[in-house]
């Protein structure tokens, strides 16, 4: 195998591995593309050119990646990626709240199987045991425990 397409193999191998890295979150297809190119890059090394030119050719390899990742991570990538926004949302809190087993109200959204419903005067989120609830149905609390309210229909 002639040393340019070694040299392709390889360099394919760490552009998908610095892909991987720095783009696709988790283990894909372009990591395990990475690692297949590197090691067929590397065995072809070691098989067509000999021990030695396989030896300079890992040493490199490692070299040139570690390299790669310093200077990827040191160019701010990561902040160009990051998401810069931030989250004003809130949870549902139920202390202050009396709701009850038993307790009935109208859904205000459809419970698909969460959404909103008018129980005690105060519009909250509520889940089910995943039914799903029309909007503008009755309904009754069956259980409220570690913040979350699940309802049925109230028949």
């Amino acid at each position: 195998m002639s040393w340019l397409l070694i040299i392709i193999l390889i360099t394919l191998g760490l552009l998908f591995l610095l892909l991987e890295v720095l783009v696709i979150p988790g283990a894909t297809l372009a990591g395990i593309a990475g690692f297949g190119l590197l090691f067929v890059g590397l065995w072809q090394t070691y098989v067509s050119k000999g021990i030695v030119a396989g030896h300079i050719t890992l040493a490199a390899t490692i070299v040139v990646t570690i390299v790669s990742l310093y200077f990827s991570f040191k160019a701010g990538t990561w902040k160009r990626m990051a998401l810069k926004t931030t989250s004003d949302g809130k949870m549902d809190q139920l202390e202050g709240l009396s709701i009850a087993i038993g307790d009935k109200g109208m859904t205000v959204s459809r419970l698909a199987p969460a959404g909103k419903a008018l129980i005690n005067n105060e519009i909250i989120e509520v889940h089910t045991f995943g039914e799903f609830i029309d909007q503008e149905v009755e309904i009754i609390v069956i259980s409220v425990k570690n913040n979350k309210i699940i309802v049925t229909i109230n028949k």
